[in-house]
């Protein structure tokens, strides 16, 4: 298996560069650390290690040149296109939720390139014996990593114990906002599968 890729699977991702930069909380779902490098016009980037600020450039991992941009198979490197942004991935920010405490349900939607939004797209968390929970657009622009979040008060009817919380398919609504990438033409996909959603892993409340 070759090193790297240029389409939008996880395995065409570089094989692995022996640290995770994403945030410590990753469980349940125990999500690959590849879903922190994502596809730029300079190549296969992640977000530099101790580096803080605005405008801070992402480190290189594997140069090549236009590869968020790529429209066609036929620029040396094979591989599908990749002219439009789509989620690979989501994961929970949090690995545990209490009725009692309350606090914010917070979960990121993974793109395999870096998106740029506008407005408060949203994103449904799923409960299994409740009405079910939108989350709005909190932060992520200009990255591959958008997070979503909602703030549940203690003891709120929302959400009871035992019930189960998840990320079906679909989750993700433009809210009339934009989500696009460098191409910039239209809405990237946002769509996603259920077996995405499943990968995720759920969160059971507890009293």
């Amino acid at each position: 298996m070759a090193l790297w890729g240029t389409g939008d699977a996880l395995a065409d991702k570089p094989k692995i560069h022996g640290r995770s930069l994403l945030d410590a909380t990753q469980t349940p779902g125990q999500l690959d650390p590849r879903t922190g490098i994502y596809a730029t016009t300079a190549g296969w980037v992640q977000q530099g290690v101790g580096r803080t600020g605005k405008d801070i450039m992402p480190e290189v991992l594997v140069a090549i040149r236009g590869l968020s941009t790529r429209s066609s198979a036929a620029e040396g490197f094979g591989g599908t296109a990749m002219a439009q942004a789509n989620i690979t991935s989501f994961n929970w920010n949090i690995s545990e939720w209490s009725r009692a405490a309350g606090g914010t349900l917070s979960v990121t939607a993974n793109f395999n390139e870096a998106v740029d939004v506008t407005g408060v797209p949203r994103l449904t968390v799923v409960n299994d014996s409740r009405t079910n929970h939108t989350l709005s657009y909190a932060s992520g622009t200009g990255s591959n990593r958008l997070t979503f979040t909602l703030v549940i008060p203690a003891a709120n009817a929302a959400i009871h114990a035992t019930d189960v919380l998840s990320v079906g398919a679909n989750a993700m609504a433009l809210n009339g906002g934009t989500v696009k990438d460098d191409v910039g033409a239209g809405n990237s996909v946002i769509t996603n599968s259920a077996g995405i959603g499943t990968a995720t892993g759920t969160i059971t409340a507890v009293a």
